[in-house]
């Protein structure tokens, strides 16, 4: 039940890091297109996570203190224990480690979505692709704790390699996620959102529609239908959630990916203004120019000028 030949071998094609993959076997499951892999994480692992190997799946990292990465275009520097939620369309690079190793669980959704195996967990629009953009939780004492213990049953799991493998280790992704997803609404939220179910599940459905069809769809009139009710019903909710207005969140997703696409594509910016939907390059320049302070051209320019080599 666990990560089968032709798996590793694919891995190896994948990276110049092969014998780091075979060293990892144990604790990666592999069977029936699902995937679920627990690694540890230090410096000498760097390359090997921020190589192509993993871009496919969603990610889970768990740093201690003194770990510096970039997740898409923001950077942070870990004071204390850290959880880091990453999705596949997102660009990780995990730039320095420090002295205590971490964890990094890599899955793909066959293993687990939340919308097909746990509906009622509160995970998808709040953990990964949240509208406030905000991929981490810091851990308590008690948290860390208990994060600790689950980490060392994965493990244990993995060494008993018992038929039973695939559910354990699912069961054990479930409480992470649930006992992340509390800790993030208690770090994210106010304390008024988190009281009222049903203004927390309209946030995580609008953040799921956005991702879904933001290349087509623009307009807040356009998710007013998705979702059966006015535009303006819209905009109130989001002003009791006291979260960015629904057209902002709408163009900053539109605007991030273009960014990505700047940076880690050679598409021209009138490929990727109609890649997003817009077949009027010129309005996409403009909507850039002012959602960011400068061209497409000059945003690649400049970023590129100062990526580390």
């Amino acid at each position: 039940m666990i990560a089968s030949q032709v798996f590793f071998s694919i891995l190896k094609q994948k990276s110049q890091h092969s014998q780091a993959y075979i060293a990892m076997s144990s604790t990666v499951f592999n069977n029936n297109l699902k995937t679920l892999g627990l690694l540890h994480v230090s410096q000498e692992q760097t390359d090997v996570i921020n190589g192509p190997a993993y871009k496919e799946y969603i990610k889970i990292l768990y740093l201690p203190a003194d770990y510096k990465l970039r997740v898409d275009f923001a950077c942070y520097e870990t004071q204390q224990p850290t959880l880091f939620f990453i999705s596949p369309n997102q660009y990780l690079e995990l730039e320095a480690a420090g002295e205590e190793s971490g964890y990094f669980i890599f899955y793909n959704r066959d293993f687990y979505c939340i919308q097909i195996h746990d509906q009622e967990v509160a995970c998808d629009g709040l953990l990964f692709n949240n509208i406030r953009n905000m991929p981490k939780v810091e851990l308590s004492d008690a948290e860390n704790a208990f994060l600790g213990g689950l980490f060392k049953e994965m493990i244990q799991e993995f060494h008993l390699n018992d038929s039973s493998l695939e559910e354990m280790v699912r069961t054990y992704l479930k409480q992470l996620l649930i006992r992340a997803t509390r800790s993030w609404k208690r770090q994210h939220l106010t304390h008024d959102v988190t009281e009222q179910q049903s203004d927390l599940e309209f946030f995580r459905k609008f953040t799921r529609l956005v991702e879904e069809h933001y290349k087509s769809k623009h307009t807040v009139a356009d998710y007013a239908d998705f979702l059966c009710m006015a535009p303006k019903t819209i905009t109130h909710k989001f002003n009791r959630l006291r979260l960015p207005q629904p057209n902002e969140v709408i163009k900053n997703r539109i605007i991030l990916e273009a960014k990505r696409l700047l940076v880690h594509t050679s598409l021209t910016a009138k490929e990727i203004a109609y890649d997003l939907g817009y077949n009027d390059p010129a309005y996409f320049s403009r909507l850039f120019q002012t959602k960011t302070g400068e061209s497409p051209s000059g945003f690649r320019s400049s970023f590129l000028a100062v990526e580390p080599q």
